[in-house]
């Protein structure tokens, strides 16, 4: 199938109340357009639950008929990969507490929930400087459920905490996760349960605050008990914090962050329709509306496609093909450590005679033509939140097996 994908103009529009924000667009023949975009308030609020009578379209500022281009959303799981890393504190204060079956019961029922709309891996941290695996992430509906009922035997190697090394490897190991995902645009959650300070001291605070700062991802952490302070807790979770001051506000603690990890998956939307379009780029706005009782909200995106030898015969329910060399979703950036690894390789004689061939082959350009002028090259940015094909793969972390 022949794939143009749309050019963008303008990622997204506050207006009204709703900020609509494009993720990625493609078209492909006969008349193909799809849309990727979340919608949230002004204030940040994720907005969920709309239907395809929420959305119009307009294309060169006219109106298109719903019935013309049969627009529809279609499950926004077929394009894109969302997973959700829980990292759990089983330092020596929890599991040599008696604190171990409050917590167990507490993310069962937290993953029990979020296993409904993304994909789930548990890992446990203590003071040593590994993460344990105790669910992997897979396809299995419940299977973290069930697997995490072995934290409720575990014994750490190390009774201290090594919260700030914990949260950087659990970035880390999201990023590996991802980049073996099944879909082009990927979305990735940590989720950080902690009864303390970092006692290890093994990774600093600041080496966390960069590495925090740095993430694509969102990140949400849970404390526990009077050690920990709200100021240290939202240190860690950016995107929301729970705190739970005794065993019986443990469970609420993780209903809270399930909640919002659920409206955060909830906002995003794929729309498609089928363009009347035959020929030329074509201006394209999508206007989302929110009612409620007592007021109504308004936002828009627009962008730009070309509609070359389109035809009649459209399917609107056919999944897009994302390009994921442009855009938002981008192949995630290599690490420092990475790209020392990749330069201290001794180049491949193919990649050794295609370095000679480069010099010969830039001569014969034609005058005013470069590499980069074709507008080929692709933008390299990756937004927070939106972890896209890692074509290279990723290696993760070192994570040491657990075994109960």
């Amino acid at each position: 199938m022949l794939l143009a994908i749309s050019t963008l103009i303008l990622t997204g529009c506050r207006g009204s109340g709703l900020d609509v924000h494009l993720v990625r667009s493609a078209t492909a023949k006969p008349g193909n357009v799809a849309v990727y975009f979340r919608v949230d308030q002004s204030d940040g609020t994720p907005v969920g639950g709309l239907k395809v009578e929420n959305f119009r379209i307009y294309e060169d500022d006219g109106l298109i008929s719903e019935f013309e281009s049969k627009q529809t959303i279609l499950n926004p799981k077929v394009a894109a990969s969302h997973y959700t890393l829980l990292l759990v504190d089983m330092s020596g204060s929890v599991s040599k507490s008696g604190q171990s079956a409050t917590v167990v019961e507490a993310a069962s029922a937290f993953t029990e929930k979020v296993e409904k709309f993304q994909r789930v891996g548990v890992y446990a941290f203590d003071g040593s400087t590994d993460l344990y695996p105790i669910v992997p992430f897979t396809n299995s509906g419940g299977a973290a459920k069930g697997g995490i009922k072995s934290l409720a035997g575990f014994q750490p190697r190390d009774p201290s905490t090594n919260l700030h090394g914990a949260v950087v490897k659990g970035l880390e190991t999201l990023r590996a996760e991802l980049s073996r995902a099944d879909h082009p645009l990927r979305f990735g959650t940590l989720v950080v349960f902690t009864d303390g300070t970092d006692h290890a001291g093994r990774v600093s605070r600041d080496q966390m605050m960069k590495a925090v700062k740095e993430s694509e991802y969102d990140i949400f952490a849970i404390g526990l008990g009077a050690e920990i302070s709200e100021r240290e807790i939202g240190e860690v979770g950016r995107n929301g914090t729970a705190m739970a001051k005794d065993r019986e506000s443990v469970k609420q603690a993780f209903d809270q962050i399930a909640q919002k990890i659920q409206g955060y998956s909830e906002r995003y939307y794929l729309l498609s329709y089928c363009t009347p379009a035959r020929a030329g780029e074509h201006d394209v706005r999508i206007e989302a509306i929110a009612k409620s009782e007592s007021s109504e909200r308004r936002g828009n995106l627009t962008y730009r496609f070309k509609a070359d030898n389109f035809a009649p015969g459209c399917d609107p329910n056919t999944p897009p093909s994302f390009d994921v060399t442009k855009g938002d979703a981008l192949a995630p950036t290599k690490t420092a450590d990475e790209r020392e690894k990749e330069t201290a390789k001794p180049k491949s004689a193919r990649a050794q005679a295609a370095s000679r061939a480069a010099p010969e082959s830039a001569s014969k350009r034609p005058r005013g033509s470069s590499a980069t002028s074709s507008g080929n090259k692709p933008d390299t940015s990756v937004p927070k939140g939106e972890e896209p094909e890692n074509r290279e793969g990723a290696a993760g972390p070192k994570v040491e097996p657990y075994n109960p």
